[in-house]
């Protein structure tokens, strides 16, 4: 069984995840205006990526006798200045859960829990990969621009990307 505390720190970061998960199917949507189909394929597989991560700490939540909490979730921005700044909401967005994802493996060990210890190592993971993705991703917008030509490249990259994990 674990503590209150961490029951409270995993529902806040089951908050985190379905708000990425909604903040990258919105940045989709907003990408498909923009007919930038390889950037709303990626950003629809982040969204459900993101869902998948909440789904797991409910069900570790069930698992440890826990009680998962269904989050409100705030609505997020619908429009977008720019391919680059998205990417950058996005990259900071993932340093976010870093930084929660963190503060929860700290919690897990001050109050000795080594099994939500353990747990996490998979998310601290995650995380590593996430955020080197989008720092990628706006290295490349950084290194050959956002104009309608560029953009073309970018959503070709990501098209690639979103293929390659489909597979």
């Amino acid at each position: 069984m674990i503590s209150k505390e961490i029951e409270k720190a995993l529902n806040n970061q089951i908050s985190l995840e379905g708000y990425a998960s909604h903040l990258y199917l919105s940045m989709a949507s907003w990408c498909d205006t923009q007919g930038l189909t390889g950037c709303k394929s990626f950003l629809m597989d982040q969204s459900d990526e993101e869902r998948v991560h909440m789904l797991k700490i409910f069900e570790y939540m069930s698992e440890v006798d826990g009680h998962g909490i269904t989050p409100e979730i705030k609505q997020p921005p619908s429009q977008f200045k720019s391919v680059k700044s998205l990417f950058e909401m996005l990259y900071e967005h993932e340093q976010k859960v870093t930084q929660s994802i963190h503060e929860l493996v700290d919690l897990a060990y001050t109050e000795k829990d080594y099994t939500t210890l353990n747990f996490l190592q998979w998310y601290v993971e995650e995380q590593r990969e996430e955020e080197d993705l989008a720092r990628t991703i706006l290295d490349k917008i950084n290194l050959i621009g956002d104009s309608p030509q560029s953009l073309y490249f970018i959503d070709m990259e990501l098209e690639k990307i979103s293929s390659s994990s489909a597979g």
